[in-house]
């Protein structure tokens, strides 16, 4: 019989509706039964392409013994992370202050006030590797509970006294400067891996929001290391088993420090990060590589993640069925030589497995191997290996795929509009801009009510109970801005303000300039989250300072600029320190300190083949953050385009920076020059 998980929306929950563990969602209700039958509160918290959360379901909440005790002894919660990253928040910092790590599943014990009072993450069903089984850690806690019960009181007293006591150490209101950036730069390189790329050890994460930065630097300081670290990487892992060489996007991370193996998963948030991050590069270099890589990654997003409504899912499984029934991470992926000559014959396979570094000892499990494009010398027949990339992908798509999380993050469809936007100005793909605004389309008519305010996820068409986080407010809000400035429709730059109008009001302390993870008006937790350090995406704080400071150069909105500036303090204070866990902050400072300029084109209509070429030409520009305006003359849909005539007749382009105009041009070379300096 199905448990109250049956009437969610989130996939993940869902996943576990049938369990027979009696879960209750998040809810006051939940905690209020706890109080009731004075037991304590087990907080389970995963994902829908979470390998370990699916392990520990199948080895423990799908088991009728453990599932009894639980059901005797506890009030079991089982929360998405996706859908409510606020609660993820606040008690990922209490497990990670208590033990020093974190991760997924997270395991908590809670009293029935939500006070938490014992940690961890995975529990095996038997001893292993020196954890406790999650028997014996139930046993634990139920008897601490019943015997020692001031002792459990006293625990989660002092744990929850001190969060509240961990306070950012926010270091003032002032943006950073030349001399913060250059520091930080110095910090990256000292902890660069010269011979792989990217930054430090395995797991290997992909550095989007830090090749930004180094982008940005680049172009606002001609500093060549930091273009080569980025570029550097782009290629390590675009030739890497991270990158899907068949079908295009990215998976989660690598488990080893050279990009081979990955951990499967493909997650929106960080194919949407990377497929900007590359057409970026394309933009600064010219790389036939990065244009590749863009395109391909722009093409996975709408092929594979996007939903009947037009939004984008959240993930596609690490997992899948090998074929026997039994799932097994990465089967979809993986190849032997065998696999090979049963698709491509003898000749085809022997030039496929050196080209995709295939091997008979393999890269991965049992002898399989993720392709990847290995350095080599030699030149290979690009026909041919179209046709052998064709033929595998085809045979691919026959295997079991890996499951999909249609859930519609808010958040994540935010940075997805924003990179399929601009990758379709760019390559001139207006099906990929198409896709952005079916996507915004959704965000608009489905996560805003009528007092602009998110809803986090939708599914199906239907909307989530659970508010928007300041992420959500502000990745929107990045996507309509580059929406409007692709697209020249100034209703995109209406609803950008609606929601950093929100940011203003309910997520920025007025005192300091801090930013919180929620809204004043939020769920109250034991704590209030707030983190402005990067995680698999922007954190919401300097999200919101990017877009922020994109909103007030496009209106000239002052409280926005100052409340972006203010913002910045906390990168001032952290890039010097830890700048690969700051990159998007190092990104906006760039932009904060090159202006950010300002470009209105102006010309008798969009259509006009004048008027496209100044307009492309100003979003090709690679000065940090420069925003983009486009309109008639008589537009009212930017304020950026107020007082812009034509220049004798012809569009003209409208060069701003730091309060001072240069002349309008109508040359396209002469706005690149302009763009550049």
């Amino acid at each position: 019989m199905p448990n109250r998980l049956a009437h969610e929306t989130s996939p993940y929950l869902l996943q576990h509706a049938d369990n027979p563990v009696d879960w209750w969602p998040w809810s006051a209700e939940a905690f209020e039964a706890a109080r009731k039958r004075n037991v304590p509160v087990l907080l389970s918290v995963g994902y829908s392409s979470c390998h370990w959360c699916h392990v520990m379901a199948h080895e423990s909440f799908e088991d009728q013994e453990t599932a009894d005790y639980l059901n005797a002894h506890f009030v079991s919660v089982k929360v998405d992370r996706e859908e409510r990253p606020d609660v993820d928040a606040v008690y990922m910092e209490a497990v990670q202050a208590a033990t020093g790590q974190g991760g997924w599943p997270m395991t908590v014990f809670l009293t029935p006030d939500a006070e938490p009072f014992y940690f961890g993450t995975y529990f095996p069903p038997t001893p292993r590797s020196g954890m406790p089984a999650f028997r014996q850690v139930l046993e634990g806690v139920r008897s601490a509970w019943t015997d020692r019960r001031d002792e459990v009181a006293d625990v989660a007293g002092k744990i929850v006294r001190d969060l509240a006591g961990r306070e950012i150490s926010y270091g003032g209101t002032e943006a950073p400067g030349e001399q913060e950036l250059a520091q930080a730069l110095l910090g990256l390189t000292r902890e660069y891996d010269e011979q792989r790329g990217g930054f430090a050890g395995a797991p290997k994460f992909p550095p989007s929001m830090v090749i930004e930065f180094l982008l940005r630097h680049h172009a606002r300081t001609g500093a060549e290391g930091a273009l080569q670290m980025a570029q550097d990487t782009c290629e390590r892992m675009a030739r890497g088993g991270i990158y899907d060489q068949l079908g295009g996007g990215f998976a989660r991370y690598s488990v080893d420090r050279d990009w081979v193996v990955p951990h499967f998963e493909k997650m929106l948030y960080d194919n949407a990060l990377l497929c900007r991050a590359y057409a970026h590069l394309w933009r600064a270099t010219g790389s036939e590589l990065a244009r590749r890589v863009a395109l391909e990654t722009a093409d996975f997003m709408v092929r594979e993640l996007r939903t009947d409504e037009g939004g984008f899912a959240s993930a596609l499984d690490a997992d899948s069925d090998d074929g026997t029934g039994k799932h097994v991470e990465g089967a979809y992926y993986v190849w032997t030589p065998q696999q090979l000559c049963d698709v491509l014959g003898d000749d085809d396979a022997e030039l496929a497995a050196r080209y995709f570094g295939v091997t008979e000892e393999g890269t991965f499990e049992y002898g399989s191997s993720v392709l990847q494009l290995p350095q080599q010398d030699g030149l290979f027949d690009a026909e041919k290996i179209t046709s052998i990339r064709e033929r595998l992908l085809r045979q691919r798509g026959t295997r079991p795929a890996p499951g999909r999380d249609d859930k519609i993050v808010a958040a994540w469809n935010g940075l997805a509009v924003a990179a399929l936007a601009e990758t379709g100005a760019y390559f001139d793909r207006p099906d990929l801009v198409d896709a952005a605004l079916g996507a915004a389309d959704l965000l608009v008519r489905l996560h805003l009510d009528d007092h602009a305010r998110l809803a986090r996820t939708s599914k199906d068409g239907k909307v989530g109970a659970n508010a928007g986080v300041l992420e959500d407010y502000a990745d929107v809000a990045e996507g309509f801005l580059a929406l409007a400035s692709v697209t020249g429709e100034g209703v995109w730059l209406d609803f950008a303000g609606f929601l950093l109008d929100h940011v203003l009001a309910r997520f920025t302390d007025e005192e300091s300039g801090a930013l919180y993870d929620t809204a004043a008006d939020a769920e109250q937790l034991i704590r209030r989250p707030q983190d402005p350090t990067d995680n698999a995406a922007p954190s919401g704080w300097t999200a919101a300072a990017g877009a922020l400071l994109s909103y007030a150069a496009l209106t000239g909105a002052e409280p926005h600029r100052i409340a972006a500036e203010r913002a910045l303090g906390v990168v001032k204070a952290l890039g010097p320190r830890v700048p690969r866990f700051i990159g998007w902050g190092l990104a906006v400072a760039e932009a904060n300190l090159d202006g950010p300029r300002e470009v209105a084109i102006v010309g008798p209509s969009l259509d006009d083949r004048a008027t496209k070429t100044l307009h492309r030409t100003a979003l090709l520009a690679t000065a940090p953050g420069a925003v983009v305006a486009v309109g008639t003359p008589e537009s009212d849909e930017f304020p950026l385009l107020a007082d812009r005539p034509l220049q004798q007749g012809e569009p003209a382009a409208y060069v701003c920076r730091n309060f001072t105009c240069d002349a309008p041009t109508t040359d396209p070379s002469r706005l690149k020059a302009a763009l550049s300096s």
